[in-house]
Parts: structure tokens; C-alpha cells; sequence
């Protein structure tokens, strides 16, 4: 009898270690200043807390309003899945796809942290703002995982914010309440108090938060940066090609925005516009039709926006924060790949010597350089030069890697082709297939925006930027390296364009 019960005993622990083996890891919960949340356990001790909402639902009343507290909630709320990315018109050639179905209700934000990180752990927190022109996106995209800047000891934090007519919009009908503007800057300031109150939460340090952001959301990092009700709540800051002059995004006043929203939805009071279902307000507004009548985009508001970039830099009106501003090596929109129109533009002989000396550069790489200089890649210097001259530390990079079929196409890195390298998920990357010269670029992009957000310098070899500056930290195939701007004439010729106008 006593040894049958031994074996019984035996086979009992056997079965138990079994079972323990196959059980799921416990889910994590952190209570945050609304409610707990409850997220999920990820490979390479990575823990993902998704779709937490940090303002109430911007929807009937509060549609076209400064974002609301959201309403306290008991119990655990789970925090396993995506919510919806804002409402917004598809854009099909989009290298970051959305996964979510969009919707007006789409304040949420995103957390990745290494497992079982306590308030004690003080690790960096980055904040990512993603791009889209202002109309599309979210932080759905699989490029934007923040799981493998968790893997490497940060707490990554990604936030939707309102896109298009919901996002940046004034009309008559909204002026006598006061309301009307860039909502969609409002969003992103609510989301950096969440973040100031709840980091630590989550093992990240509210007094260390660096704030990157591309294209739109590098233009966003410049509102950041002059905003008042954003100071205190970042301490660093990334601008990948966020320009910096006004041709990149031209904003209008409110007054001249009104008229755009007069135009989209003439004759309308408060009340009935906030009637009009969301559709409607979507319309076929996206990255291919924002150009047309009706919407205005960003807005100088004297609360968010308080002018062009560049002369809030040299007004001193920038947060004196550490900064890495950059841009990609081939960052342009070519409105047209006619060389003969595109020089004819300029008025200027030397721009065909400084594009095409020698007659052989293709139309699409002279209408992509031409355009990249302009809007991203001398903007991205000047910016750099004038934070400098205020006596704020600033860094000035160009990513120049490409995957050979886009460097055979574009003769460079094209506009937000270094994302899947700062975010180092190459593989998931949609539009190419990835090759082995890839990975080691990721590696070293990735690395210099972590120890940036570490220390508030990205590389011992990687010096602030001087006043006149005409070196750069170049990002390739061969690694990064600080270096003779290869650009220097040709960002020299753009900056003569720009200050004669």
C-alpha cells in the first residue's frame, strides 16, 4: 500500500510540473491613475500593455473640444489589443499600414516595458509620435512595435492623436465657443500629462521622458518644443524630417483655416456640425486628396502653434532641451520628374550643376533631391545651426542607408524609410524583403536614439552642432559616422533660396 501511494504521490508531481509548464504566463497588471490594466506577457521578457485610453472619446460633444478626463473605471480593464487608430480615408501606398478599422474614438496609447518592471527601475521612457501628413496613421503599424526598445531596457510609449477635419479644424460655426484649432496637438499634450502621471507606474522615469517623432510627427516635435502647456513634460527630443521653414507644411492662421471649414461645411452651427455623422467628416480626406479645398491641416493657434519653426528657434522660444534633428538622404516628393521644369523653377543656373552635372541623373532623383534639400534636409541644418547659436545642444544626423531597390530607384533613403531601422523591425517591414546589410544599420540606429534618450547624448564621437556648422553624423551601409556634409553646396544653395523670401 505505501508504495502504491508513493507512486500515485509521483505521478500526481508529475502531472502537476506538467501542467505548470503549460500554463500561461500570469498576465501583468499596473494600476494607473484611471484603473488597472491587465496586458500580456511577450517573448524576450517584454511586457505590452495596448489600448489604454488617456482622454475620454472625443465624440457628440466633445467632438471638435480640448481632450476630456477620462472616466475612472474598476476593475481590471484589459489592455491586450490595439485600440482603433483615428478616423481616416485609406492610403494604399502606405509603408506603415494601419491595422485597426480607424474610428473617431481613438484616443488610446500604447505601453512596452521590460517584464516586471517596478516604479523603482526608472527606466528612459520615449514617446513616439507617428506620422501620416496630418491625416493618416496610428500606432497600429507593425513598424512601430515597441517591443524591441522594451528588450533593450526602455519604456516605449505610443500615442494616437486626431487626424484631418477632427484633428485640425476652425469653421464660423465653432468661433463663438471659443473652439477651433489643432486638437490633434491638444491630444498629444494630454497624452505627455498621462505619461507624467503614470510612467513610473510602469517602471519608467517621469523625470527622464525623450519625445521622437516623424514627418508629421516631427513637425509635431517643433509644436512640442514651443507650446507652453507642454513644458516639464519631455525632457529630449527627436525631429525625424520634421522641415523646419514653411515650405514643408505653410500653416494658416485660424481665421484663414475658418474659411477652409466654411468651405467643407458652409452655413453650419456648433451644434449641427458635431451632428454630422463621422463619414461625412472623413470624407476621402488622405495623403493623396489633402491638398484639395476644405481643410486646412495644422493651423498657427497662439496656443499650440505660435509660428514658423525656425523663427520660434531664434526667437528663443524653444524648450532648452537636448535635441536630434535630422532627415533621410533622398527625403523628397517629387512633384514632377520633368528636369526641364523642375530648373526652369528654380531661376537659378547652378542648381543643374549642384543636381545634374553631367546631364544622366533621372528626372525621379533630381525631383526627389531637389525637393528633399527644401522641405527636410537643409530645414533639419538650420534648425540644428540656430538652436545652437541660442546655446542649446542640439545633433544633427542624415540617414543615408537604403535597400538597394529603393537606393536604385531614389538614389537614396526615401522619406520614413529609416523607421523600421529606429524601431529595429526591419522584419516587419511590408514593401521590401529584407537583406542581410540591413540588420547591422538597425542595430546602430537603434542603439543611438536609446542612448540619447539614456543620457541625453547619442555617441561619445557624435558632438553637439556649432553655430556654422558643416559636419553631420551620416547613418549607412558602413555605420555612423560624423563627417564633411557630402550636401554642404547644395544645403548652402537651398538656405540662399530660402532667406530671400
Amino acid at each position: 500500500m505505501r508504495r502504491k501511494a508513493l507512486i500515485t504521490l509521483a505521478a500526481a508531481c508529475v502531472a502537476s510540473t506538467a501542467l505548470s509548464a503549460k500554463a500561461p504566463p500570469v498576465q501583468p497588471v499596473v494600476v494607473t491613475s484611471d484603473g488597472a490594466v491587465g496586458g500580456q506577457v511577450l517573448a524576450d521578457g517584454v511586457e505590452a500593455f495596448l489600448g489604454i485610453p488617456y482622454a475620454a472619446p472625443p465624440i457628440g460633444a466633445n467632438r471638435w473640444r480640448a481632450p476630456q478626463p477620462v472616466a475612472r473605471w474598476s476593475g481590471t480593464r484589459p489592455a491586450t489589443s490595439y485600440g482603433a487608430d483615428c478616423a481616416q480615408a485609406p492610403f494604399p501606398p502606405d509603408a506603415a499600414p494601419i491595422r485597426t478599422t480607424p474610428r473617431e474614438d481613438c484616443l488610446y496609447l500604447n505601453v512596452w516595458r521590460p517584464a516586471k518592471a517596478s516604479a523603482a527601475a526608472k527606466l528612459p521612457v520615449m514617446v513616439w509620435v507617428h506620422g501620416g501628413g496630418f491625416v493618416n496613421g496610428g500606432t497600429s503599424p507593425a513598424t512601430y512595435s515597441g517591443h524591441n526598445f522594451a528588450r533593450d531596457g526602455v519604456v516605449l510609449i505610443s500615442l494616437n492623436y486626431r487626424l484631418g477635419r477632427f484633428g485640425f479644424f476652425a469653421h464660423p460655426g465653432l468661433a463663438a465657443e471659443g473652439a477651433g484649432g489643432n486638437f490633434g496637438f491638444l491630444d498629444q499634450i494630454a497624452a505627455l500629462r498621462w505619461v507624467k502621471a503614470n510612467a513610473a507606474a510602469f517602471g519608467g522615469d517621469p523625470g527622464n521622458v525623450t519625445v521622437f517623432g516623424e514627418s508629421a510627427g516631427g513637425m509635431s516635435m517643433h509644436m512640442l518644443l514651443q507650446a507652453p502647456e507642454a513644458r516639464g513634460l519631455f525632457h529630449k527630443v527627436i525631429i525625424e524630417s520634421g522641415g523646419g521653414r514653411d515650405r514643408t507644411l505653410p500653416m494658416p492662421t485660424i481665421a484663414t483655416a475658418a474659411k477652409a471649414g466654411e468651405a467643407f461645411a458652409p452655413g453650419l452651427d456648433a451644434a449641427a456640425l458635431r451632428a454630422l455623422p463621422e463619414a461625412q467628416v472623413t470624407g476621402d480626406l488622405s495623403m493623396m486628396t489633402m491638398a484639395k479645398p476644405g481643410y486646412s491641416g495644422p493651423m498657427i493657434d497662439g496656443r499650440t502653434i505660435l509660428g514658423a519653426s525656425i523663427d520660434g528657434v531664434e526667437a528663443g522660444l524653444y524648450a532648452d532641451v537636448p535635441v536630434i534633428v535630422g532627415a533621410n538622404s533622398a527625403d523628397g516628393f517629387p512633384m514632377t520628374t520633368d528636369k526641364a521644369s523642375i530648373f526652369a523653377a528654380f531661376k537659378a543656373p547652378e542648381a543643374r550643376r549642384l543636381y545634374d552635372a553631367d546631364g544622366r541623373t533621372t528626372g525621379l532623383v533630381v525631383g526627389t533631391m531637389t525637393s528633399a534639400d527644401r522641405m527636410f534636409i537643409e530645414p533639419a541644418r538650420a534648425i540644428a545651426r540656430g538652436l545652437a547659436r541660442r546655446g542649446r545642444t542640439a545633433y544633427l544626423y542624415r540617414f543615408a542607408y537604403a535597400h538597394p531597390d529603393a537606393a536604385a530607384a531614389m538614389g537614396g533613403a526615401p522619406h520614413a524609410s529609416e523607421l523600421p531601422y529606429v524601431f529595429d523591425t526591419v522584419s516587419a517591414r511590408t514593401m521590401y524583403k529584407a537583406v542581410p546589410a540591413e540588420q547591422p544599420v538597425a542595430t546602430i540606429t537603434h542603439k543611438l536614439w536609446i542612448d540619447f534618450a539614456r543620457s541625453g547624448k547619442p555617441s561619445s564621437d557624435w558632438p553637439a552642432v556649432s553655430p556654422d556648422d558643416t559636419k553631420v553624423m551620416l547613418i549607412g551601409a558602413d555605420g555612423a559616422r560624423h563627417q564633411a556634409d557630402p550636401y554642404q553646396a547644395r544645403l548652402d544653395f537651398a538656405e540662399g533660396l530660402a532667406v530671400q523670401k
